[in-house]
């Protein structure tokens, strides 16, 4: 997998950009802004993917020479930091601050789910070097919001925060995929088994492999399928929040501890 990495461009340039205060050159077209080209691009990102984003791709969809593009955007590089700042304010973030915890991180983990299935492109995108915009750092902040005054100290937190995105990212990837397998393939999961069952029965050997050969057509016959990256999803973020929980049980023991 290519990945493209943000924090490339130009620093002062980049925060300029993200919170709107970098003003544009002389002689630019009116009614270009920093949304609209920022929109364009995501919504050519969301279509062909990160690798069809250019300036020239991008200034064509908005009907302006790439030279005007330019005098707004310095690069590429800043324009995918911007790109993941606006994507970044699209979450949902009207949780009851009265719910527990763990209701508050599931619904973090599920609006990182829904944010990736909305822009595929962001599964190709490595953050080491986040663009720390107002969309970026609003959404980490009412993300730690879900595991604040839990007993979790303040690097614990951001730990927490990496483990819970790190899984929703691998998994939802797994997801993406899993859709646009049948496309891509020209073959139904379905046609795919019938048409690999009959050669893989002459080859395979259950003495050899008796777990596997246990165990595969037991899951195989409860999905349904080879595989179920549904009931992966849900499996995997329910066995994540447990092991989180007793993070937690454990840090609240150790404090009464020396009360």
């Amino acid at each position: 997998m290519t990945f493209e990495h943000t924090g490339r461009g130009d620093p002062a340039r980049t925060i300029e950009l993200l919170w709107g205060t970098r003003a544009a050159s002389r002689g630019p077209k009116p009614g270009l802004t920093i949304e609209r080209i920022a929109s364009t691009a995501i919504a050519l990102a969301d279509r062909e993917g990160l690798g069809a984003v250019s300036m020239r791709r991008v200034a064509a969809g908005l009907d302006v020479g790439t030279m005007s593009l330019y005098r707004y955007v310095p690069s590429k590089n800043e324009l995918l930091d911007v790109m993941i700042d606006r994507v970044s304010g699209e979450t949902d973030r009207s949780t009851n601050d009265r719910l527990g915890w763990r209701r508050r991180l599931e619904h973090v983990a599920r609006e990182n789910r829904r944010l990736v299935e909305r822009h595929p492109w962001l599964l190709h995108v490595f953050a080491g070097r986040p663009p720390l915009g107002p969309g970026v750092i609003g959404k980490y902040d009412y993300e730690l919001r879900a595991i604040d005054g839990i007993g979790l100290s303040d690097v614990e937190m951001d730990l927490v925060l990496s483990l819970v995105l790190g899984y929703v990212y691998g998994a939802a990837g797994n997801l993406v995929e899993s859709a646009r397998l049948p496309d891509q393939s020209g073959q139904t999961d379905d046609d795919w088994w019938n048409a690999l069952a009959p050669a893989l029965e002459r080859v395979f050997d259950a003495e050899q492999f008796p777990v596997a050969a246990r165990v595969g057509p037991a899951a195989t016959a409860h999905y349904g399928a080879a595989s179920d990256a549904e009931a992966a999803f849900e499996f995997g973020l329910a066995r994540m929040l447990d092991g989180i929980a007793e993070l937690v049980r454990g840090r609240r023991r150790r404090r009464r501890a020396v009360q």
